[in-house]
């Protein structure tokens, strides 16, 4: 079954919005997206008082698992996704971004449903690293089968990339702790 995309939302998305969203959900295997009812686009995450987190309208996107008969299901805010009341180039840096992060937020949100629910054998405090290991390796996937002809151009260069991008994170982490210690 389909999850369903529903927009509640007053902002105007971008085009594709709700494909986007299925190409994400269509990455993931169908049985780590099982009962998973839908997923809601507003335009802020509205406060539920069974909710104790402070600031719970900035998120950008709020997991609702199953309570009762109502079948779990995503919310992701539009207004914390593209931001409107900051200057011109946030807001284009929003829009240029969005396609991405909107992937992200739901591959998160579909890996608290996955980890929450259908996974077992993991402990609370292991849930974060879990989830993290789980969206990068599908969020991985989904770019690949977004790419163009440039990502298929510079593929063979990427594992050379990633060992340049290793060695200066090392050196840029040796040199924090030496400012630290000194």
């Amino acid at each position: 079954m389909p999850i369903k995309v529903e927009n509640k939302a007053t902002i105007k998305a971008p085009k594709k919005t709700e494909e986007t969203i299925q190409s994400v959900l269509d990455v993931i295997p169908k049985e780590h997206t099982r009962n998973l009812n839908k997923v809601v686009l507003v335009d802020k995450i509205s406060p539920d008082p069974r909710i104790q987190i402070p600031n719970v309208s900035d998120l950008p996107g709020l997991y609702h698992p199953r309570q009762g008969n109502v079948q779990p299901w995503c919310e992701v805010a539009l207004g914390a996704l593209l931001t409107t009341s900051e200057g011109f180039f946030k807001r284009l840096a929003a829009r240029l971004n969005f396609k991405a992060n909107l992937a992200y937020l739901v591959l998160s949100l579909q890996a608290q449903h996955y980890h929450l629910t259908l996974s077992h054998g993991i402990k609370k405090h292991q849930y974060e690293g879990a989830i993290r290991s789980y969206i990068d390796r599908y969020h991985e996937i989904w770019r690949e089968k977004q790419a163009g002809w440039r990502s298929k151009l510079f593929k063979p260069l990427r594992p050379w990339l990633d060992k340049w991008a290793r060695k200066l994170r090392k050196r840029y982490q040796q040199e924090q702790k030496q400012r630290r210690s000194a």
